[in-house]
């Protein structure tokens, strides 16, 4: 089985669309202390958030649950 590195995607995805954390918060309607959490993996988002993520970011959920080709069991 994968290990879901979602906070290291949200991380990464975001720095890459030049979004702080407020910013990218602000899109999905919480605080940047939560987004600074996700990115720790203190804790991950609720699952009602990763359509919206995914489309802030540009990515599939498939890639920010750690698989590389959405679709494909491993």
């Amino acid at each position: 089985m994968n290990k879901i590195c979602i906070g290291d995607c949200i991380l990464n995805y975001r720095k890459e669309r030049g979004l702080t954390q407020g910013e990218f918060g602000k899109l999905l309607g919480v605080s940047a202390f939560a987004v600074s959490k996700w990115e720790r993996e203190i804790c991950y988002p609720d699952i009602f958030l990763l359509p919206d993520i995914s489309h802030i970011l540009g990515v599939s959920i498939d890639e920010m649950m750690g698989n590389e080709r959405p679709g494909v069991g491993k």
